[in-house]
């Protein structure tokens, strides 16, 4: 990558700056008179890449990385559109959730083709599954390299766990619910003892989790033909969720609100689907004061994904090959390692996944959990859920109808009927 000269004259430096300023307008930023290059990387959520950008810098100079992260994906979502939409302001790599992945297929010349840029030759660095989900049906395109996957584990309790004669060994609380039934009827036992705490947080992580076991798509049939109320999966994974409200299991509280993350601290609930990423999120809510009374256990069911993403280009980058490059770096399988030992995004290459890094990788917070062994035992075998274009906006209006129903605002029927219309209400 190569700076860009000092100009002798005035005039011509005048000129050089003039053009860089211009070329600023796709959301990346030149210094004409430093030579640099500063690559804007948007994200959400957390993606553990901060020491990974001070690496590719010290060993690219000339080379500035400045990562602008939104929060939530569901903040990130409307900005990355109205970017898009508008030709200015996506910066030089973008994020892109596997839930929001498949409305940018959609229009994949927003962004680089990877493939012009050599990315044939990675393929072999990917989940298979994980490759075409950022390829184009006839394989002319790859918009995105992946990043992580979000292999499902249960965390749970100890303390609370122990509070209720409940066993608190991640092996025997992963017998405790070989299935979604036998988590209902461990729920029971742990409400019967009055420990003060709900068994698990909001209904609505629990319904995303079934609901990925239930095949190979969910909302959207794979000819994106909405299907929320004629696909079994779906309402089998709403009824088995609404059970759960009717026991008197959940806290009633909103995933990712205020209540939500208070209840981490102050021991509200005693279970929580839990993919890798979210690992992150339970200690930074829980605080120093609870390390070691949260751990990790299987998930009831055959396993699940919920989550993942990967890096893209838009073509309104004015350093498209740069950001390639830069890209190519944050994704490899060096650098997913990095990235799940940061924040426990667990990788999506398999030289990352039987990295003795990885394998071995536990967690002091989660009592040392193994949990690159516990995410990494059947990621592999794992299969993608297709998801289609409205899948988050339609997941919010499900996950809100199953709040209604845990508040008492609605009947479950009712609650169904309105997530239903909702959803062929947003798609029209």
């Amino acid at each position: 990558m190569t700076a860009r000269p000092r100009r002798a004259l005035l005039a011509t430096t005048l000129l050089s700056a003039l053009v860089a300023t211009t070329a600023c307008g796709g959301g990346s930023a030149d210094s004409a008179s430093s030579g640099e290059t500063t690559l804007i990387v948007k994200t959400f959520s957390q993606f553990g890449y901060e020491e990974l950008f001070k690496e590719y810098e010290a060993s690219h100079p000339g080379i500035t990385i400045k990562e602008e992260n939104t929060g939530k994906l569901g903040d990130y979502l409307p900005k990355l559109q109205q970017w898009l939409a508008t030709g200015k302001g996506a910066g030089d790599v973008v994020a892109l959730e596997e839930g929001i992945l498949s409305q940018f297929m959609a229009k994949p010349d927003q962004f680089v083709n990877l493939l012009d840029h050599g990315a044939a030759e990675l393929k072999p660095n990917f989940l298979e599954w994980k490759w075409k989900q950022a390829s184009t049906a006839d394989g002319s395109k790859v918009i995105g390299l992946g990043t992580d996957v979000g292999a499902q584990g249960m965390c749970y309790r100890t303390d609370l766990f122990a509070k209720a004669a409940l066993p608190t060994d991640r092996e025997e609380v992963g017998k405790l619910w070989p299935t979604w039934d036998a988590y209902i009827a461990t729920g029971k036992r742990f409400k019967e003892s009055n420990t003060g705490a709900a068994f698990y947080d909001a209904s609505g992580g629990l319904y995303q989790n079934i609901l990925m076991q239930q095949g190979d798509h969910t909302y959207y049939d794979t000819s994106n033909k909405l299907v929320i109320d004629s696909n079994p999966g779906v309402k089998k994974a709403w009824d088995q969720t609404i059970e759960m409200v009717k026991a008197g299991l959940s806290a009633n509280i909103a995933q990712w609100s205020p209540q939500w993350n208070a209840g981490f601290k102050n021991g509200t609930f005693a279970t929580i689907p839990c993919p890798s990423w979210m690992l992150g999120t339970i200690e930074k809510q829980s605080g120093p004061e609870n390390a070691g009374k949260w751990d990790v256990a299987r998930v009831p069911g055959d396993g699940a994904v919920r989550g993942g993403s990967f890096l893209a280009v838009p073509t309104q980058s004015t350093h498209q090959k740069e950001a390639v490059e830069l890209a190519k770096f944050l994704t490899s399988a060096k650098g997913q390692t990095a990235a799940f030992k940061s924040k426990n995004n667990f990788p999506s290459s398999p030289q990352a996944i039987d990295d003795p890094a990885v394998q071995s990788f536990t967690n002091a917070y989660f009592g040392n959990a193994p949990v690159g062994k516990i995410f990494g035992e059947s990621v592999k075998a794992l299969k993608p859920v297709y998801l289609g274009p409205d899948n988050l906006p339609i997941s919010d209006r499900v996950g809100n109808a199953l709040l209604a129903v845990e508040q008492g605002k609605l009947q479950p029927d009712e609650a169904w009927a309105k997530a239903v219309d909702d959803a062929k209400r947003l798609v029209k």
